[in-house]
């Protein structure tokens, strides 16, 4: 007879009538803890000879004790919940009373960090990393008696090869030169040098600090960046501030310009297909090209071919070369307003492999047959030499399409256009079916004038244009990760988790509240939040109800462990078709070249052997990118207003915290804060689960996505911040469970007029 789990007593082992022993819940939990990362259902299973049904007790088991938060599925391991990642990026923040290094995780998100003792070299070396640094380690469950739960063993120190910071020059009343730093946390830095550089009071410059053990640190000016309140010297902080590597080393630089070009030579010949890139209109590399036709296999009428080709950077940034160093630790491109941050140098990215129209261009393709219900029949990958007919914008597509083309679009739309068109028609049933998570948040871009100062915001529109190119991206996504884990080859999977046990339960609590019940204890899935935005669709809940979808949902990132992509709905899915700006793809695309033997040039056993160290730093990087882009665009928004202090604007709740709101204006899209402290009608309390701020008297306040109207007190452009005043009254709220008056927590007291 098989025994149900939560009838298991946790203290004494029980046996199921074959006489199998059960180990006790406790017994799996302390094997699961004391193998962080190398606890999935198959290891538990042999640790405990599990065989039979036994397995499906350890399943129903497994699952119980993540619903009660006991553990966490990381991967295709278990983890005890509060549990470090088996390699992780550590900020190295103290010394215990041994004088040993403490460490935490950087991306800790569950409360306060562990505290990590990183153990020295056993030969007794002593380390070349101290207080402040970032390391790579590989992080284990403590031995007993250890009062540190985990230790870390160093993988390689996380340099800064420059230690550069920003900051604004002064001169002080002896003729001296110093910086205000843009971080205060580094203080003042005295210039000893200028290293020939022209300079005055009030530029924003770069500097090289040469660390003194007493006194003021100096430093050598190393780029001056312009005045303080330009626009573009704006631009370049969040570049200087997250160490983002913006000049190419010269050896990197001779290495793209003594490329050679690739040679049709091994490569299938795919001159004669007529190729179309579609892309943003100010689109400056090219790194997808499409087409499309009916399929003509009698046993597949209806049924389309599709074919994409991807530059194949591979070819021309090979493994461990100083192009290859370099894109690894940029990691990815990226984008502000004014400028673009290239993974590659220009040479490369924007010529030798940008699909440009009517040239000759190397790439890895592949081959997708589709049945009419949007069902994938089969695929196959080439290296290829293919050639682009048009440069389309995603504008010029969808107007010829709606029946408007230009000079350029005409003779394509028969033969090109509409076949795509069609093809992607019978996708969608395909997506239909799959149910991703369909989000509607709309994105806002930045247009500048030739000084770069703001000359508008502007919501671009949402073309089947770009969802065309978006669902044939995602399919041969697909096709790469299935192709690599069909031919037992090691890869980086993009992963994105589905929610936290907490986030889910925050979520339900948040939709009964709305009135919107989501079922507990049933698997939650993509398909049941899409119903739950369907409800609220073309409402005034819409913006609300998608924000705490989005605030619900876990962070996407690299991996060589599988746990598939549950806002995609895919079981596997792997990033493919962006090698010129993401070194994630070009991995892919080496780990395809070796499994399928296209070339000499494909994965090394050193990069395989990496890959859980390349998945953790880029995944770092790509979230560093991700804070600067953000950055920027406050702090131009925050220049841009700086002399309109006064100004009343339109705005919608994008945050709801302790401290006051976070506001986001409508045209703007940028994010200021309203502190509590102005909200002077009432006592003001923090209901998490409601996402609100409510009047203790009048059970009057404000909730996330409200409309409000709002008056800008102070604009920050370094710091890129805005503070309001609130002009909109609170509006009543739905009666709450929770009561302030008794509450032992009380919100902060606002000053009464």
């Amino acid at each position: 007879m098989k025994v149900s789990p939560s009838k298991q007593n946790a203290k004494f082992e029980t046996t199921q009538s074959n006489g199998q022993r059960l180990p006790a819940r406790s017994e799996i939990i302390q094997f699961i803890s004391e193998n962080s990362g190398h606890a999935g259902k198959r290891e538990i299973a042999k640790a405990f000879n599990l065989k039979g049904d036994a397995k499906i007790w350890l399943r129903d088991l497994l699952r119980e004790l993540i619903a009660d938060g006991s553990i966490e599925k990381r991967g295709k391991s278990n983890v005890k919940s509060g549990s470090p990642p088996p390699i992780a990026v550590l900020q190295v923040f103290a010394r215990d009373t041994d004088g040993g290094l403490l460490g935490h995780p950087i991306d800790w998100q569950d409360g306060a960090p562990p505290a990590i003792k990183i153990v020295v070299s056993r030969h007794g070396k002593q380390p070349t990393f101290g207080i402040g640094d970032q390391i790579l380690a590989k992080v284990f469950r403590g031995k007993t008696g250890n009062r540190h739960e985990w230790t870390a063993r160093l993988i390689r120190k996380i340099d800064k090869e420059r230690k550069n910071i920003l900051g604004v020059l002064r001169k002080s009343e002896k003729q001296q030169w110093f910086i205000e730093p843009i971080d205060r946390r580094n203080g003042e830095v005295k210039i000893a040098d200028s290293e020939g550089f022209a300079f005055k009071q009030g530029d924003l410059v770069e500097v090289e600090v040469n660390q003194n053990r007493y006194g003021l640190k100096n430093g050598v000016i190393r780029n001056v960046l312009g005045e303080v309140d330009s626009e573009k010297a704006v631009s370049m902080i969040a570049v200087i501030a997250h160490d983002i590597p913006y000049i190419f080393p010269q050896e990197v630089l001779d290495q793209a310009e003594t490329a050679s070009t690739a040679e049709l030579d091994g490569r299938d010949d795919w001159r004669e297909i007529p190729f179309v890139t579609i892309d943003p209109s100010d689109a400056k590399d090219h790194d997808d090209a499409v087409y499309a036709s009916p399929d003509d296999n009698p046993d597949n009428c209806g049924g389309f071919v599709l074919r994409v080709a991807i530059a194949d950077v591979a070819y021309y940034v090979r493994s461990n070369t100083a192009m290859d160093r370099e894109a690894f630790k940029r990691s990815n491109s990226v984008y502000f307003p004014d400028r673009v941050i290239p993974m590659l140098p220009e040479r490369i990215s924007n010529d030798l492999c940008s699909l440009r129209e009517m040239v000759d261009r190397p790439a890895l393709a592949v081959t997708m047959i589709f049945d009419k219900s949007g069902r994938k029949r089969q695929h196959k990958f080439h290296r290829v030499m293919m050639r682009s007919v048009a440069k389309l914008s995603y504008l010029q597509a969808q107007n010829a399409i709606d029946g408007n083309p230009d000079e350029k679009a005409a003779p394509l739309l028969e033969a090109v256009l509409r076949p795509l068109w069609q093809a992607y028609d019978v996708l969608k049933k395909g997506r239909n079916q799959r149910q991703p998570l369909e989000l509607d948040l709309p994105e806002r871009k930045i247009n500048l004038d030739e000084d770069g100062r703001i000359k508008d915001v502007v919501t671009p529109l949402r073309l089947d244009a770009h969802k065309l190119i978006e669902e044939f991206m995602i399919q041969a996504n697909v096709c790469a990760a299935e192709t690599l884990r069909n031919n037992k080859q090691a890869l980086l999977y993009r992963i994105h988790d589905q929610p936290s046990m907490a986030k889910q339960e925050s979520l339900r609590e948040f939709l009964n509240s709305m009135g919107l019940p989501l079922a507990r204890g049933s698997e939650l899935t993509p398909a049941k939040i899409n119903t739950i935005l369907q409800k609220v669709e073309n409402t005034d809940r819409q913006e609300l109800v998608n924000q705490v979808v989005l605030r619900s949902q876990s962070q996407a990132e690299y991996s060589p462990y599988n746990i598939g992509h549950f806002g995609l709905h895919l079981i596997n899915y792997a990033h493919f078709t962006s090698p010129i700006r993401r070194y994630a793809d070009l991995i892919v695309h080496r780990a395809l070249i070796k499994a399928l033997a296209l070339g000499k040039d494909g994965l090394t056993d050193q990069e395989e052997a990496n890959l859980e160290e390349i998945a953790t730093q880029i995944s770092i990087n790509e979230r560093r990118a991700m804070a600067a882009e953000r950055e920027t665009v406050d702090r131009l928004v925050a220049h841009y207003l700086a002399d309109k202090i006064g100004a009343v604007f339109e705005a919608r709740i994008a945050g709801v915290t302790k401290a006051g709101l976070f506001v986001s204006l409508q045209k703007l899209g940028a994010d200021g804060f309203v502190p509590i402290s102005s909200l002077r009608d009432d006592y003001y309390h923090f209901d998490e689960t409601r996402h609100t701020l409510v009047g203790e008297r009048s059970n009057h306040g404000y909730q996330l996505g409200d409309v409000v109207t709002v008056k800008l007190l102070e604009a920050l452009p370094i710091a890129g911040a805005l503070r309001f005043e609130m002009q909109t009254a609170p509006r009543r709220l739905a009666p709450s469970s929770q009561s302030y008056h008794k509450s032992k927590k009380p919100g902060r007291r606002s000053r009464k007029r």
